[in-house]
């Protein structure tokens, strides 16, 4: 039995940014039609909390997919040649339940959180908003710049880090990759304040997006923090905003942002406004006008790392793009 290996470089090829977010629609819709079997992802922490594996399954009835996305979380990497996830996303058909593919996750999570959150501005952002502010330069600062251009004429980008120097060497790499112009700002204040769109993509565990600093008509993707007990954005950015997240279910037990607010009393469990593939269907209005701050609360999921998975071994055959190798599920009947 043949298994598709796909390694880092090669993710990006067959799931590019343009392609991801129209599969990560397919996905949410899939979801809001209640065609997913999705459980709570399984979380196993090491002492003192320096990093975690984290297991998250799903099934697509609709796609006829079904996999798992083993992945560890060591925040530590942040700022280092190794990333914060690394993993492996294992696909398996759902006839005989042959393992198909095994994809890297750190590449998967990368391009699908950014195309998620490029469906959540293409349905959210206003028609207009080209003013974008990145806070945080790693990976997903990068993948989130290559999704916000492809659903919205961005005319300014600005982006702060953790130290200037990060920022600075994000911004000289991005504008020669993208042919644009990319500012470093000092401040995250000074990058957020009259942006139209806003992607949060850092590690941090306590806010470093103020309400404040938001201004009217504003869409926010507030995507770094994926536990409970840490955030990035304050509880005012929080309750000023229109709510939306990837799943009710996995808002109220991971999504620190929104918990973190709801524990200090700014909101309650009806200041989410709905979810992103209902927002997509249709069952739930999104923006209203064009001075509501909207917030897109993203924890990940794996219905997005099995869809991603689904297509990347769809398009590898033929491609010449990673390798089939005999793998093994042969039953043995050995002596």
């Amino acid at each position: 039995m043949e298994t598709l290996i796909v390694n880092q470089n090669e993710v990006p090829r067959l799931l590019p940014m343009k392609e991801c977010i129209e599969v990560m629609a397919r996905a949410f819709a899939a979801l809001a039609r209640e065609e997913v079997t999705l459980p709570q992802r399984q979380i196993v922490w090491l002492p003192e909390k320096t990093g975690a594996l984290g297991l998250m399954p799903a099934h697509l009835s609709a796609l006829g997919a079904i996999g798992v996305k083993a992945v560890t979380f060591f925040p530590r990497n942040e700022g280092t040649d190794i990333d914060s996830h690394q993993g492996a996303v294992l696909l398996f058909e759902t006839g005989r339940g042959r393992l198909l593919a095994v994809i890297d996750a750190t590449a998967v999570t990368a391009q699908r959180t950014a195309g998620v959150s490029g469906l959540a501005t293409r349905l959210l952002a206003k028609p207009e908003a080209g003013d974008l502010a990145l806070v945080g330069s790693g990976v997903q600062a990068r993948t989130h710049l290559e999704a916000m251009l492809l659903v919205r004429t961005i005319r300014r980008v600005r982006v702060a880090s953790q130290t200037p120097e990060r920022a600075n060497a994000f911004a000289t790499r991005e504008a020669k990759r993208h042919g644009i112009e990319v500012e470093s700002c000092a401040t995250v204040r000074e990058a957020v304040e009259g942006a139209d769109i806003v992607c949060a993509v850092t590690s941090a565990r306590t806010p470093v997006v103020l309400g404040e600093w938001l201004s009217p008509g504003v869409h926010v993707n507030a995507v770094g923090s994926s536990v409970a007990t840490a955030r990035e954005l304050d509880a005012a950015a929080v309750a000023r905003s229109r709510l939306f997240v990837d799943r009710r279910e996995a808002a109220l037990t991971e999504a620190g942002d929104f918990l973190l607010a709801r524990g200090e009393g700014a909101v309650t469990d009806a200041h989410i406004a709905g979810e992103l593939g209902e927002v997509l269907l249709g069952t739930v209005e999104g923006r209203r006008d064009a001075n509501e701050i909207t917030l897109f609360k993203s924890v990940g999921l794996a219905v997005e790392d099995v869809a991603a998975a689904q297509h990347i071994h769809g398009k590898a055959r033929g491609s010449g793009i990673g390798r089939f190798l005999e793998f093994g599920g042969h039953r043995s009947d050995a002596d």
